[in-house]
């Protein structure tokens, strides 16, 4: 099966001309052997563009050794003209020939201009898969580049013999690179811990696409974000550029769970830790070893790390500090005399998601960017959260999904959570997704969880972080095909399913709105909240 960026298409609820490209997807996700990449732009998200990938070209297909091969599709009724075929719009009248030729000869022109990308092989094709063209000859373009209504069927076949397979070359990894940045692909890090699971997103007037674009000296950058709106994506994409201008990043979360996955899938360079990771490192790169016996062992390292001058080699060209809202002043500090004078420096905050009480740090002087819009959670999700919201602060529903599967299951006492949460794993099976696909996310923590202490619920085995890593530094989990983890360290990722489970609080208090806000984030697609009886009546009194 080809790899068809950015993901998701499935899932969207679209009419029109997007419902058509859909369609040729699905044809060509069956159809295209796993040599092929395709590239599209029919994504919510795409706002500006319409849903061309580049110019008036929908989709880009690349081949194992990086030639391309553009498809533009015009669906519905063409003209067959003297001067080739014409499709009709609004106001207007366009030739497909010179709209096809046009973008063909820019895209090479830019691409002659990338290094190791001046003989990429660019190939083209007309798809009109509603119109029978009764005419090639007079067509405008190669009757081999034509696929019309009759051909249809055959679309993945013409493709494939227009551009073979090819051989596995470095150009390759230019030309992904190029069409990346072209449709501004980024990928998105909420996939679940262990799984490395590829998805991706572009977030079109997002912060991927646009905080990276402004431009002030020194450079600090203040981004207070809402969950889904991209903060991790931005922090993933500064760290690629700064890689690939031959710099050295920095990347610290608070986050155990989340440094683990973006050191999965960040390029490799630079260096991705927590706070007390980065402690850690610079304990014994001098000959200390820190003993985890003790019980200040933590704040030990911090001070201890503190005192240590920071040398040549442990200052960086860009440092990024995601979940800035779980950081004290004295861990700002620590982190932030690493960065270079003239380096790039990011802080990327949510106050909804600081679970640990903690007071805002100061930042004089550095430009702050407020992004409210909720790119990731189903809309009736959004809904939800925003009444519950304290004053002054806000999230916008601007995800995809206006119609996405909310549910909440009542239970009663302990023996009951577990029917409950059965069942809630019941109704996502049912609606079609995997138990890969979906996470059990506890209220409570790990010590006071009813579900901890069991390795299966019914036919399902819980898989959850057993503490320990493996030598090269990766979270081992028990065996089991669902996902059990708590609201804490969840915390900066999803799943496109979420159980939110052991739902229990006397009264709405700030701790318990932000855990339910955190948990319920975590939900790309379906969210199913398990609550008990005292807190569902809370719940409807709010």
């Amino acid at each position: 099966m080809a790899t068809l960026l950015p993901d998701g298409w499935r899932e969207l609820g679209v009419t029109g001309a997007a419902l058509r490209e859909i369609e040729t997807l699905a044809r060509l996700a069956d159809a295209l052997p796993d040599a092929y990449t395709v590239y599209h732009a029919v994504h919510w998200t795409n706002l500006e563009r319409g849903f061309a990938v580049y110019g008036d070209i929908d989709f880009a297909v690349v081949n194992r050794a990086g030639d391309l091969l553009l498809v533009e599709q015009k669906s519905g009724f063409l003209e067959e003209s003297p001067d080739g075929l014409v499709k009709h719009y609004a106001q207007m009248r366009k030739s497909v020939p010179q709209q096809i030729a046009r973008t063909v000869q820019a895209l090479r022109a830019k691409l002659s201009q990338r290094p190791h990308c001046d003989g990429v092989h660019v190939d083209f094709l007309l798809y009109c898969p509603d119109y029978l063209i009764r005419c090639v000859e007079s067509a405008g373009i190669p009757a081999d580049r034509i696929v019309d209504s009759r051909r249809r069927d055959h679309l993945a076949t013409v493709i494939a013999t227009l551009l073979p397979p090819g051989e596995p070359g470095n150009r390759a990894q230019e030309v992904h690179r190029f069409l990346r940045d072209v449709i501004q692909l980024e990928k998105d890090v909420s996939a679940l811990i262990g799984r490395a699971r590829a998805l991706v997103t572009r977030v079109s007037g997002g912060l991927a696409h646009w905080a990276r674009r402004l431009e002030f000296t020194p450079f600090r950058l203040r981004v207070t974000g809402t969950a889904g709106s991209g903060k991790t994506q931005l922090a993933l994409a500064e760290y690629r550029a700064a890689l690939e201008r031959g710099k050295r990043p920095l990347y610290v979360c608070f986050n155990r769970p989340l440094a683990d996955h973006i050191l999965q899938i960040a390029p490799a360079g630079g260096v991705i830790v927590t706070l007390h990771m980065l402690c850690d490192l610079r304990v014994r790169a001098v000959g200390e070893t820190p003993d985890f016996t003790r019980a200040d062992a933590f704040a030990w390292l911090a001070t201890r790390a503190a005192e240590l001058p920071v040398t040549q080699a442990w200052q960086f060209d860009t440092v990024i500090i995601d979940e800035g809202q779980d950081f004290t002043a004295e861990w700002r500090d620590l982190v932030l005399r690493h960065a270079k004078p003239d380096g790039r420096v990011l802080w990327l905050e949510d106050p909804m998601q600081n679970l640990y009480g903690r007071p805002p740090v100061a930042l004089p002087g550095w430009v702050n960017l407020n992004a409210p819009g909720n790119y990731r959670s189903p809309r009736p999700v959004v809904r939800l959260l925003q009444s519950l919201l304290p004053e002054g602060i806000e999230m916008e529903a601007a995800g995809p999904l206006h119609d996405a599967g909310l549910e909440v299951l009542v239970y009663k006492d302990a023996t009951d959570l577990k029917e409950q949460v059965k069942e809630a794993i019941r109704l996502c099976l049912a609606a079609g997704f995997k138990r890969g696909e979906m996470a059990l996310l506890s209220f409570r923590g790990r010590e006071h969880s009813l579900l901890f202490p069991h390795t299966r619920l019914g036919p399902h085995g819980l898989r959850t972080f057993t503490g320990g890593y493996d030598l090269l530094g990766h979270p081992q989990y028990s065996e089991g095909e669902l996902l059990l983890e708590t609201v804490y360290r969840f915390k900066g990722q999803a799943a496109p399913a979420i159980i939110l489970a052991e739902i229990d609080f006397e009264s709405l208090d700030d701790r318990s709105r932000r855990k339910l806000f955190v948990g319920a984030t975590r939900a790309m697609m379906k969210l199913v909240l398990v609550v008990s009886a005292r807190s569902a009546q809370v719940l409807i009194e709010a």
